[in-house]
């Protein structure tokens, strides 16, 4: 190419560079706070989790003066109470699972070659609602009304009985504000690895990272609605006596750990995937080589993510399950290490394979073998029950936590943060700080957690503030907490490098690692629409570096190498094939989300004061303010296929059948459905298992009232049908609309009775408390049906809504006919209560 080509090409590079930059950019000032680009809020999410990290970390500190010698009187019980079980919380709420969203939000839009993700305005309110759900807890401490009974909130201690004050309402409410925002992005990033990839990127020639991030995501969408549940049941009984916790009316504590567990074991292989996917992205660039075992690893991580949701009575082997239940539950336990060994051995002859070179990133991978070897050892003994006896509820399970939560995760993040530095900022490493940081780092780390180990095979028991000093623990704790002091510094010179490296760090060059995914093939640091062309996936593009690629779509060579109607474009594609299938058009910058997160944290704050009707009032607004955002997404107009570039026309994702909405309300179903089966699950084991139900008479409940809100469900699923046909039809859907309203309304009529009449009263025993959560359930899902609804009747009167263009009628016919499907489980149960007791031998 001669020197006037390389110009005009340049020329034409720039120019579009400064097209985009005006549609995509975010604006200065106040118009920050409006930001919805992935890489924005990926990066605020990162500084955020590292602001809580340090928060916790100092609490940390803490905990370890506190037990660095005997008798010391440096904290008084109930404020050591506070700040252990904020460490816990804050460590895993507020850093660990946000951090791990953050890598996530941040980087793989761009690994997977596309320009953001399907709902920026949802990943825009997850990050609000986390950083205010944060803040509530965060506040609480400094109140001195923080929550103080243990990062896991076990019943009875949490209950009303035994912590009055609002402590607990702090964890119930400030937890499930930061789970649901969670849970969001986990939709978010599920619908948009399966929806918005480089075209031809089929699942089989995804990068490993984007498998890894997709499982993690389906696995929060599975595994946080049991606590959301639990949660939600154990702030309803301390508010307003339901007693589904309580032994005394019915309920049953261990319910708790249940529901607990349900979530929290596969937490900890919802921290440790994004980490490893991490190490399989980094470990290849360093080797000199591709990954060995990709469609095996595949496999394992597929696999570890369902054998996690099966073990998870691992965490209450003491409680008093049968022993057949034991003896299933710790088999599950040893055999969940198998997939876990596929991955470490993967890696192991990546390395032995090819030819490593040594970095700063790999000094931590490094750390992260040591470490999370000696966290599965120990895995492997608590998976066995008669040590799980002896040693639980000691510190040796603390340390065991520890290296294999804290240790898989901050290594591997320490990695991944030094490796791709130069994409966040444009700066390239300087590692005069950084090596001796790793290495204060390492040795703190063992030097604190392996002497917990000794302390607890000695019997030192977990959540203790204080001991006498003639147990033999004095020299091995005072050990420990200088090993914290040792991590704490490496952690403060790492701060210092990374500070350092921003201000003099000199300038990165592309593609600085010589890697082999998309997101060196960019500007560095990105711009805000990340690609100024889509790449294609294909045999063209096998093997071609990153950094040369850069240039042909710098230039506007690949797909969507254009503007129009200064709209915010990308590509979605079929989920499997990862051929193109629509064009989405995605929205622009909007307060709306900060508006609705600081209205969502109103009704938490009002439901913790207990102005119950105020919290109410705000919810609604909530609701609205969803309704109010939605009014405007998508096209005006229909336009059927349009040029994408490369000789390909598609659809606006407004007129195509999977669209990325049409995905997400599957997801969020999912998410629900689990939360059902869970409420389902709680009412089975209370009947099971709860106290006190020999004496009580089973409830009647009115069949009539049963039997109309199950007949209104069935006649509102007929009418959306008929709604969305007339849509279709080019005919008028009011009629349908307006019916399917009426039979919901009357549904909700029919709860709300059958839960005045039953008998016992909810707040009287955990039988009617049960019933009255299932009906509640059918209630509310109805209520939103009508939501629905209303956003139906707006959109097509503002006409979002046409013969093509009929999402909205098809999302709204999926809810209602999930609604009929709970409800009709819901309301069986609630008939079926008197039979239930007496099959399952309690007689009345």
């Amino acid at each position: 190419m001669s020197g006037t080509d390389d110009a005009r090409a340049e020329g034409s590079a720039l120019r579009l560079h400064r097209q985009l930059s005006r549609i995509w950019a975010t604006g200065p000032g106040w118009q920050r706070f409006a930001a919805v680009n992935h890489s924005v809020i990926g990066v605020r999410m990162m500084v955020t989790s590292f602001v809580f990290f340090a928060i916790a970390g100092v609490l940390g500190m803490l905990t370890r003066v506190q037990l660095s010698t005997p008798h010391s009187g440096f904290l008084d019980p109930e404020t050591y109470n506070q700040v252990f079980t904020m460490h816990g919380s804050m460590m895993l709420f507020l850093f660990a699972i946000p951090m791990v969203e953050s890598f996530a939000v941040y980087l793989t839009p761009k690994i997977l070659g596309t320009r953001d993700f399907a709902f920026p305005r949802l990943t825009a309110y997850g990050y609000w609602c986390y950083l205010f759900g944060g803040t509530i807890l965060t506040w609480s401490l400094i109140a001195g009304v923080a929550p103080n009974g243990g990062w896991f909130m076990y019943t009875p201690l949490s209950s009303r009985a035994f912590t009055p004050g609002i402590n607990s309402d702090v964890w119930l409410l400030g937890i499930t504000f930061v789970e649901i925002s969670a849970l969001s992005l986990a939709v978010e990033i599920t619908v948009s690895i399966l929806k918005m990839r480089a075209p031809g990127m089929s699942l089989d020639r995804m990068p490993i990272f984007g498998w890894y991030i997709l499982v993690t995501a389906m696995m929060m969408i599975v595994a946080f609605p049991p606590l959301i549940l639990g949660s939600i049941l154990l702030e309803i009984e301390r508010a307003f006596g339901l007693p589904f916790f309580d032994p005394t009316r019915g309920g049953d504590s261990l319910l708790w750990q249940h529901l607990f567990w349900l979530f929290g074991h596969p937490d900890v292989y919802i921290i440790f995937l994004p980490m490893a996917a991490v190490l399989s992205t980094i470990i290849p660039v360093f080797a000199n080589r591709s990954l060995v075992g990709y469609r095996a690893i595949v496999v394992a991580i597929i696999a570890l993510g369902f054998l996690s949701f099966g073990i998870w009575v691992h965490h209450m082997f003491t409680v008093g399950i049968p022993h057949l239940a034991l003896a299933f539950f710790s088999a599950g336990s040893a055999i969940v290490a198998v997939p876990t060994a596929v991955q470490i051995f993967a890696w192991l002859a990546t390395l032995s394979h090819g030819k490593p070179r040594w970095d700063v990133p790999m000094l931590y991978i490094f750390g992260f073998f040591f470490v999370f070897a000696m966290g599965g050892l120990t895995g492997v003994m608590l998976a066995m029950v008669p040590f799980d006896w002896q040693a639980h509820d000691t510190y040796f399970v603390v340390a065991h936590m520890h290296y294999v939560v804290a240790g898989a995760l901050a290594f591997p993040m320490m990695a991944g943060l030094y490796y791709w530095l130069p994409l966040l900022t444009g700066r390239a490493a300087v590692h005069r700080l950084s090596v001796p940081a790793f290495w204060l780092i390492f040795i703190g780390f063992n030097l604190t957690f392996f002497m917990m180990h000794l302390t607890g095979l000695m019997g030192m028991p977990r959540r203790i503030y204080t001991y006498n000093g003639d147990e033999g623990w004095n020299a091995l704790n005072l050990l420990s907490s200088v090993g914290s002091f040792v991590m704490t510094i490496g952690f403060g010179l790492l701060v210092i490098d990374l500070i350092v490296q921003l201000r003099y760090g000199r300038r990165a060059r592309r593609d600085p690692w010589r890697a082999q995914t998309f997101e060196w093939a960019m500007r560095i640091p990105p711009a805000p629409y990340a690609f100024a062309s889509i790449p294609h996936v294909g045999v063209q593009t096998d093997g071609v570096a990153p950094g040369d690629l850069a240039l042909s779509l710098a230039r506007g060579e690949g797909y969507l190498g254009f503007v129009r109607n200064g709209w915010q474009e990308t590509i979605g594609v079929h989920a499997t094939s990862g051929k193109p299938d629509q064009l989405v058009v995605l929205p622009n910058p909007t307060y709306l989300p900060l508006v609705t997160a600081i209205v969502t944290a109103g009704a938490v704050l009002a439901m913790l004061f207990s102005f119950y009707f105020l919290s109410l009032a705000l919810a609604l607004v909530t609701f609205c303010l969803f309704i109010f955002a939605g009014q405007r997404a998508g096209l005006p107009r229909d336009y059927g296929p349009l040029p994408v570039g490369l000789g390909v026309s598609v659809p606006p994702h407004t007129e195509v059948a999977s669209s990325p909405a049409w995905l997400s309300l599957i997801c969020s179903l999912v998410a629900n459905g689990t939360l059902f089966t869970s409420l389902v699950f709680g009412t089975f084991y209370l009947r099971l298992a709860g106290a006190h139900w020999q004496t009580m008479t089973p409830p009647e409940p009115s069949r009539l009232l049963a039997f109309g809100a199950i007949a209104g469900l069935a006649v509102a699923a007929v009418a959306s049908r008929g709604a969305l046909k007339a849509v279709i039809a080019g005919r008028s859907a009011m009629g349908w609309i307006g019916l399917t309203a009426l039979m919901l309304l009357a549904t909700i009529v029919a709860t709300v009775g059958l839960i005045m009449g039953l008998a016992p009263r909810p707040t009287e025993h955990a039988l009617g408390s049960t019933a009255a959560a299932l009906l509640g359930y059918v209630g509310l899902h109805a209520f939103i049906g009508l939501l629905f609804l209303i956003s139906n009747v707006l959109r097509i009167g503002a006409g979002f809504v046409s013969q093509r263009r009929h999402t909205d009628l098809r999302l709204t016919r999926l809810w209602i006919d999930y609604t009929l499907a709970t409800g009709v489980i819901a309301l069986g149960l609630v008939l079926a209560l008197p039979a239930l007791v007496t099959v399952l031998g309690v007689r009345p």
